[in-house]
């Protein structure tokens, strides 16, 4: 599942375990708990199929029509809801009339913590024993004092050798590649010094800015802005090149009415002579080959 990024509300945790899925829904409003899980499955709405889910309803008491809309939500996923789990009392009942298993996060909880390894520590009578023995230390200061030596011994640190002067070199820090493995949002930001690859979908709204090249496998529907610095050899690669806008250096490209097309195919989008080209990948390599493009 796609991280859940800072600064973003999330009132609904989807995550994996052994057996399944499990769904965690707001312990303040069903309503909005379910309209948050659609939209979490629409966003991958084949990477679920097939699994079975239980869903922790917390401290809430759902209705049978509560349980009719989560059942329509993960059948529309093609996931299968096998059981339930809540604090509420009535919640076991509910779960078998419908058919369902019942998981009680208290006992959860309690095989859990008797699962933990127990270790005991054995400590002898002296360990124990709150007085301090300090009758060995008092005889060792007495016969240092009887030798003319310091209670406590002080060793001189030895100089340290003599180093010769290192040769300074300049060393031009080299751009690095931010790689994010996650979908876009609108509203979302990712800035970096140097390369940017998303894995995932960059939806409307959302918007990439980097110095070097920006890689984008997936949909690339928001704002891209590669070259940030200047650099007009940089370049923007997706594998559904549709943006809202693309910039390179300082040309500029907008797509007031974006194409749809049933099979979209990788493409690249070059800088040349103050305007934007999008090409497929095979004809970049056709045009780089002439000598044309730079790298």
């Amino acid at each position: 599942m796609p991280p859940i990024l800072l600064g973003e509300r999330s009132v609904t945790l989807l995550r994996g375990r052994r057996d399944g899925l499990e769904v965690t829904l707001s312990p303040h409003d069903l309503a909005d708990g379910f309209a948050d899980l659609q939209a979490r499955l629409t966003e991958q709405p084949s990477f679920y199929r097939g699994a079975s889910a239980v869903v922790n309803f917390g401290a809430e008491s759902p209705s049978a029509d509560d349980l009719q809309r989560l059942r329509e939500i993960l059948d529309g996923a093609g996931i299968a809801l096998r059981g339930v789990a809540g604090f509420d009392a009535g919640l076991e009942s509910l779960a078998q009339r419908d058919g369902l298993t019942f998981e009680s996060p208290r006992a959860e909880l309690e095989r859990r913590r008797a699962m933990r390894p127990r270790e005991e520590v054995a400590l002898s009578d002296a360990a124990r024993s709150l007085v301090a023995d300090f009758a060995g230390a008092r005889n060792d200061i007495a016969a240092r004092r009887r030798r003319g030596e310091a209670s406590v011994p002080r060793l001189a640190p030895d100089p340290p050798p003599a180093r010769s002067a290192t040769a300074l070199h300049v060393v031009e820090a080299v751009p690095s590649t931010l790689y994010y493995a996650a979908t876009l949002r609108g509203g979302q930001v990712l800035h970096h010094t140097g390369n940017i690859v998303v894995v995932g979908d960059v939806n409307p709204g959302a918007e990439l800015i980097a110095t070097g090249d920006i890689l984008v496998f997936g949909r690339l529907g928001g704002i891209a802005h590669a070259g940030a610095q200047g650099d007009d050899s940089a370049r923007i690669f997706a594998l559904d090149l549709a943006p809202t806008q693309l910039r390179i250096a300082t040309s500029i490209a907008a797509d007031e009415e974006p194409k749809r097309r049933s099979a979209p195919v990788p493409e690249a989008a070059v800088a040349r002579d103050g305007r934007i080209m999008v090409l497929t990948l095979d004809r970049l390599g056709e045009l780089e080959d002439s000598g044309v493009a730079s790298t």
